[in-house]
């Protein structure tokens, strides 16, 4: 088996902004594990805010590449748990690794990775298309831009009530609302009762990851769901958010990939929690690893290909909220 590295900069068609940062270009990293005449393909972005760069994946990666090289007849359990040694304080660079090698294992078992792990995709959510934090104006401009089912809006502002009463007033499509800690507690409890109103669905992480206490308190006093995002990262956090959260939003590049991805929704699942996955503003490469946990899930924010200008590859195609699958075997992907 050999390892190839491909940095890309993927150009956004807007400028993205959330309570905490704006970009109008991600750096992303693709992996591309390569065994005889197959090949899976793996992604994993940059992000400022856990402090991963694509050089420092591309170098831990590249530091161990022999013995990743090794392992072409281990099981994705398998080749996660001997990754994960070397990378557990780089799990951005694991998902890359992860989502490469069940492709990879899929496609030389001739299977869509749904169909290896025996899911009913029958019954799978629709993806929300993401408004991201800017003058009202521009915000209900995107919304117009791309009319969708379901969105999920930024917010973190001063105005935050304004805009989502503005937006309503163009779309009767569920709204979904997130926050990404930019609000306080009383906030929270404050605009859950006004969103509602609004047809709002749920509230993701409206708080600091690690303010437990506060959590608390908001889930026993919003009267909408509250879904955990930073404060899920990974498999452990699952049974933290128990009780503090109704649902955890699992992303494949905190966690480490789609193993304890699985494991992750599973565990939530016993718990009674809501189960979602949602992307960065990843190539169709990492949104079409989601869509084979699609059958896990309850809700899932899979746009990110859908907010680049130009992507790099073909994989699942999403019409109207609704994944329609490739016709190639694991991800179902392929670089262009």
């Amino acid at each position: 088996m050999e390892v190839f590295l491909r940095p890309y900069e993927l150009k956004l068609r807007h400028t993205f902004t959330i309570s905490r940062e704006s970009y109008s270009v991600q750096p992303s990293l693709i992996v591309e594990l390569r065994d005889g005449n197959f090949s899976g393909f793996g992604e994993a972005t940059s992000n400022p805010y856990y402090g991963v760069t694509v050089p420092k994946m591309m170098d831990v990666i590249n530091s161990f590449k022999s013995e990743i090289e090794a392992n072409q007849n281990s099981t994705p359990e398998e080749f996660w748990g001997t990754m994960h040694l070397h990378l557990k304080h780089n799990m951005f660079a694991l998902c890359a690794l992860d989502l490469a090698y069940n492709d990879l294992y899929a496609r030389k078992k001739g299977k869509k990775l749904y169909e290896l792990w025996n899911y009913n995709i029958a019954t799978n959510p629709l993806t929300d298309y993401t408004i991201g934090i800017d003058s009202i104006e521009k915000m209900v401009s995107k919304m117009k831009e791309l009319p969708w089912p379901i969105y999920k809006i930024k917010l973190g502002t001063k105005e935050d009530i304004k805009i989502v009463e503005e937006l309503r007033k163009h779309t009767d499509a569920v709204f979904r609302i997130d926050a990404n800690c930019g609000w306080t507690v009383d906030e929270t409890i404050k605009n859950s009762i006004a969103l509602k109103k609004l047809g709002v669905e749920f509230l993701e992480q409206p708080l600091k990851a690690d303010d437990w206490g506060a959590h608390k308190e908001v889930f026993k006093k919003s009267v909408l769901p509250v879904i955990a995002d930073e404060s899920c990262q990974v498999e452990a956090d699952v049974a933290k958010c128990h009780n503090h959260f109704h649902g955890v939003n699992v992303k494949l590049v905190k966690c480490g990939g789609l193993t304890p991805a699985r494991r992750m929704l599973n565990h939530a699942k016993e718990l009674g929690m809501k189960t979602m996955v949602g992307c960065m503003t990843e190539s169709s490469v990492g949104i079409s690893a989601i869509a084979h946990l699609l059958p896990l899930l309850d809700y899932v924010d899979m746009d990110g290909a859908l907010l680049l200008e130009e992507d790099i590859a073909k994989g699942v195609a999403i019409k109207n909220g609704v994944i329609v699958y490739s016709n190639l075997n694991g991800l179902g992907v392929s670089l262009i």
